[in-house]
């Protein structure tokens, strides 16, 4: 083991300096399965007023810190320790990675000095969890947790979110140093260009039987409250994509059912002979479009309108008519000043769609062999 330095007056151990951290980055919960190999920030979250959740698997503890991160669009954290436990995680990672959802996993790691001598549990991260996260990383100096645990935060917001990694070594959080804090996180937003937002309305215009598809992360509440107007005034039917039902009020009258799992065949139908789809958020992946059928590929039927944070994702399946790089929040504050040119043409459809939905979802019509009768009950 590496001999640590002797504190001085102004020096913190690198595990308090790590909670602090998470301090300075507003965090106020953390999900973990104690281990020895970070017993230094175990010791510093115990001062500070970040609320601890111990799970009993660490794929638990990272699958909780994913719905933190979905529920509150800040990284969830977790913590766990060496190999067994990163590798029970990578359930909770996978999550995170795939529903875009901002996370950080700090992973306790081996002391520098045994390094590549395959010591207990020893694990390469990079090479594990490399294709299900935005970054790998390990804090070999404890100068620079300051700077590794800002970028990360930023990583794991920005663009598409999703989750980051960081390896902790044992001897490396034991350690004394004198450093400062970095400032809070902030997450950067662009905005729709009036251009953009000027072929919209012509697109909406021009439309005679569009649907909104909410999908995605970078959503807040306002956002959410402020699409759902956009979608009253214009009358425009809503649907959200898989595991993503609380994008949209599903006892709003423009709502007409999730595009997942069993989806109502009516909706499935409506889109296919849609004539604009307003994708906000999401990518159209699998589930959601029924197994790459709904839309064509590379070029899809309909008209194409996709806003989405990262520039990556956009054309990367679907060719769109209108690519938009802009976080759904953004969006949804831009729309929020765009009204309808006339009275639309696809009202009458919205609204049978929507009762085709109420029908649909009505469980009570669905009759089970035998005496009990599950959606009465």
């Amino acid at each position: 083991m590496m001999k640590s330095p002797s504190p001085t007056p102004a020096s913190r151990l690198g595990g308090h300096i790590l909670v602090d951290q998470l301090v300075a980055h507003g965090v106020r919960h953390v999900f973990c399965v104690p281990g020895e190999s970070y017993l230094a920030v175990l010791d510093g979250l115990h001062d500070v007023a970040i609320s601890v959740t111990v799970c009993r698997q660490e794929g638990g503890a990272a699958m909780m810190a994913d719905a933190h991160g979905k529920l509150t669009g800040q990284p969830g954290i977790c913590m766990v320790t060496r190999a067994p436990g990163a590798s029970n995680a990578m359930a909770g990672i996978h999550i995170a990675h795939q529903d875009s959802t901002p996370l950080i996993m700090f992973v306790g790691q081996i002391d520098r000095g045994m390094r590549e001598r395959d010591a207990f549990q020893e694990m390469d991260y990079r090479a594990v969890f490399g294709t299900q996260t935005k970054w790998v990383t390990e804090i070999d100096q404890i100068e620079r947790i300051p700077e590794i645990v800002s970028r990360a935060f930023h990583i794991a917001t920005s663009g598409r979110p999703g989750p980051v990694v960081i390896a902790l070594p044992e001897d490396m959080l034991t350690e004394y140093a004198s450093v400062a804090d970095a400032p809070h996180y902030q997450v950067v937003e662009t905005s729709p260009t009036q251009a953009q937002l000027t072929q919209l309305a012509e697109q909406l215009a021009q439309a005679k039987q569009p649907i909104a598809i909410l999908g995605g992360s970078r959503w807040n509440a306002q956002a959410i409250e402020q699409f759902a107007d956009f979608a009253k005034r214009h009358q425009l039917p809503v649907t959200v994509q898989f595991r993503r039902q609380m994008l949209f009020p599903a006892n709003h009258s423009n709502f007409v059912g999730d595009l997942g799992l069993g989806s109502n065949p009516a909706l499935i139908q409506y889109i296919r002979d849609a004539d604009l789809i307003l994708l906000v958020g999401g990518r159209m992946s699998e589930i959601a479009s029924q197994s790459y059928t709904l839309l064509d590929i590379p070029v899809p039927q309909q008209k194409l309108v996709h806003i989405h944070p990262d520039s990556a994702e956009l054309n990367r399946v679907y060719r769109a008519n209108l690519a938009i790089n802009v976080s759904p929040i953004a969006f949804a504050d831009a729309v929020a000043h765009v009204k309808p040119s006339h009275t639309p043409a696809w009202a009458a459809a919205g609204q049978a769609l929507h009762d085709s939905y109420l029908n649909w979802r009505d469980s009570s019509r669905i009759q089970h062999p035998g005496a009990l009768q599950m959606g009465q009950v």
